[in-house]
């Protein structure tokens, strides 16, 4: 494999996967949290429920329509880029796969489409049950994913045939811990990274002297309430994976140069010649990212659940307000990082001690694969853009700028423009 052909696809992967992962963070927290405030909404008939649900609705569909495109290009690129592994396992993770496909592709989307376009048309005990399914298929996508990834960090449930491997104990790969403790992980952590958004999109509101002020004081303690414990929960799955973690990622990671070398030459032992220890700086530099910014979020969290109580404080505290504005890159932060020390850390394995990166490149020309790492680069940096200024736009103009489930008669208020 030529060396540069080598590193240019391994940096597309890193690339098109951190930007696809920065929108599905925040589409499976905020599905979870507009189909609990469409419940509450639903049954207490509450007009300040249903502006929320519209309102946090609205920015939820946005981050998904734009993030879906990502999630194509992730999908063709295991054919484009990295051929070797699906030749040599795509009968393994190729139903996870096609499974994660059907969801997201099409089950979400078509019962998210029924969402938004039955306001005011279907039952209204219907259309609570739409949002409900829409996030549950957000869970069941995520997962899917997830086994796919858990084979590839922890292999199990299957043989080698040949130049392929084959599928022996489907119920072992469903039920990896690689990809079991990493579900609750992701999705413990969208709680987090979608609280956090809310608290702080409802902050600015409070800040700038909305007149929604109800509205927005009930999200932002709707935010800080969902955000605290699925960060404690988050933590609980991080520590469980450190338990199923591959011996040299932890030993990269507690910088033990002894185990390391041990394990080095075990490993050249086993299967060769070559250099089995991952980029120490991206290894080691994701999890302590990672680990500080767990830690910033559970000191600004943990007051400001306390402060949440007490209305006033709510309403007037300005510099607070500023604070959880600043607060919403964090989760971000924390969680790209998370996936830099779990995919970093694996090198140079693709299917740890069965199929090497270098192996398991595509054989295509340094300049096909510099061409489409361009292309690639260019499209998820302007759909970036995109999706952060319609969220941010929206979000500015407030509830009565919101187009979802506004009926063909209702008259569309005035508002300036972001």
């Amino acid at each position: 494999m030529d060396p540069e052909t080598l590193d240019l696809a391994r940096l597309q992967f890193a690339l098109t996967a951190g930007g696809h992962f920065l929108f599905v963070a925040l589409t499976i927290g905020l599905a979870t949290l507009v189909a609990c405030v469409q419940t509450r909404a639903t049954f207490s008939r509450n007009p300040v429920h249903e502006r929320m649900t519209r309102f946090w609705g609205q920015l939820y569909v946005i981050n998904y329509a734009v993030g879906i495109v990502t999630g194509l290009v992730m999908e063709f690129q295991f054919g484009m880029a990295w051929s070797g592994l699906m030749h040599l396992a795509g009968n393994v993770i190729g139903a996870s796969l096609a499974m994660e496909a059907l969801v997201a592709f099409f089950v979400e989307s078509t019962f998210l489409g029924l969402w938004i376009f039955g306001w005011g048309r279907l039952n209204r005990w219907v259309h609570l049950g739409l949002i409900w399914v829409v996030a549950l298929t957000a869970y069941a996508s995520a997962y899917w994913i997830l086994v796919t990834n858990g084979f590839l960090q922890n292999p199990v449930g299957y043989e080698r045939a040949g130049a392929e491997l084959r599928l022996t104990d489907a119920w072992a790969v469903l039920s990896n811990p690689a990809a079991t403790n990493a579900f609750w992980h992701i999705l413990s952590g969208s709680l987090v990274t979608a609280g956090v958004f809310v608290a702080g999109i409802s902050a600015l509101h409070l800040f700038r002297r909305t007149a929604d002020v109800e509205l927005f004081t009930k999200s932002l303690r709707i935010g800080l309430f969902t955000a605290l414990p699925a960060l404690f929960v988050t933590v609980v799955g991080g520590g469980m994976q450190f338990g199923h973690l591959q011996p040299m990622k932890l030993a990269v990671f507690n910088q033990n140069s002894a185990e390391i070398a041990e394990l080095q030459a075990e490993q050249v032992t086993r299967f060769g010649p070559g250099d089995y220890v991952p980029p120490e700086a991206w290894t080691r530099s994701g999890g302590i990212v990672m680990l500080l910014a767990f830690a910033l979020l559970l000191y600004l969290l943990v007051p400001s659940v306390l402060l949440a109580f007490f209305t006033p404080v709510v309403r007037r505290f300005r510099l607070w307000h500023l604070v959880l504005v600043a607060a919403i890159p964090l989760p971000f932060l924390a969680m790209i990082s998370g996936w830099v020390f779990r995919e970093m850390g694996r090198q140079p394995w693709v299917i740890d001690g069965v199929l090497r990166v270098e192996d398991a490149v595509s054989d295509v020309p340094a300049a096909a694969m510099r061409t489409s790492l361009l292309v690639f680069t260019v499209l998820f940096g302007l759909l970036l853009a995109l999706n952060w200024f319609l969220l941010l736009r929206q979000a500015v103009r407030g509830p009565d700028a919101v187009a979802l489930g506004r009926m063909p008669e209702e008259p569309r208020p005035m508002t300036a423009t972001f």
